[in-house]
């Protein structure tokens, strides 16, 4: 069998509930793709539910890491935990590593909520991907190994790891993909379409002004991976 071509890797923190859906979804990849679940200390099942576990200290950022050094394939696939990829996410990824084999890419954020406040903070996030090159995590994020290597990976941060990481990558080498990752819209429905965002844009505001993201934490909403 010839070695995977794609490694995902996903940081998890008792994610069993959502796990088997983001799971099932990647397997239109099939053996191209090895799927490493990067765990922080989860007390549910699922580790049992990993088609390999890699154990971390407890934070996107060290986990992401983890996991990306237990891959093997020549392009990475970061991915939450509660984050589905749409049908024809594989046939897109490969178009894209075909012809773009220097650059990541992110897909199109969609909520699994029918609220038409969803809709507002997806256009929200297109362009703030768009025009600023600020993909967020939720997203995904496909990198050949090489780049991923050579921007230092991600840092051992407990927040902000994605923002870290895309700002150091760039907008000239970030294109955005059509597939959507529908990703769970639980944090939203619980603090509110308008309030969520605002949390958000004020973590990102402070952080670029230099706020530590330790420091971010708190106000963020804790430290879940998944």
């Amino acid at each position: 069998m010839p070695p995977p071509r794609l490694s995902i890797v996903i940081p998890t923190l008792n994610a069993a509930a959502g796990l088997p859906a983001t799971l099932a979804a990647l397997a239109e990849a099939g053996a191209a793709a090895e799927v490493i679940v990067a765990d922080g200390g989860s007390t549910d099942a699922t580790p049992t539910l990993a088609p390999r576990l890699v154990t971390a200290p407890r934070g996107r950022g060290p986990q992401l890491a983890a996991g990306a050094a237990a891959a093997t394939a020549e392009w990475l696939l970061f991915l939450h935990a509660d984050t589905r990829l749409a049908p024809g996410w594989w046939s897109e990824a490969q178009a894209h590593m075909a012809a773009h084999p220097d650059t990541a890419a992110a897909f199109a954020l969609r909520f699994d909520d029918a609220d038409p406040r969803a809709r507002r903070v997806e256009r929200l996030a297109h362009w703030r991907a768009r025009a600023l090159g600020l993909p967020y995590g939720d997203q995904g994020l496909l990198i050949p190994r090489r780049l991923y290597d050579a921007i230092g990976g991600y840092r051992p941060l407990p927040l902000m790891e994605d923002v870290d990481l895309v700002r150091r990558l760039g907008r000239r080498r970030l294109r955005l993909l059509r597939t959507a990752a529908v990703t769970s819209a639980e944090r939203y429905r619980r603090d509110g379409w308008l309030r969520r965002p605002l949390r958000n844009l004020t973590c990102l505001g402070l952080w670029w002004l230099g706020v530590p993201a330790a420091r971010l934490l708190a106000f963020y909403g804790g430290g879940k991976a998944a």
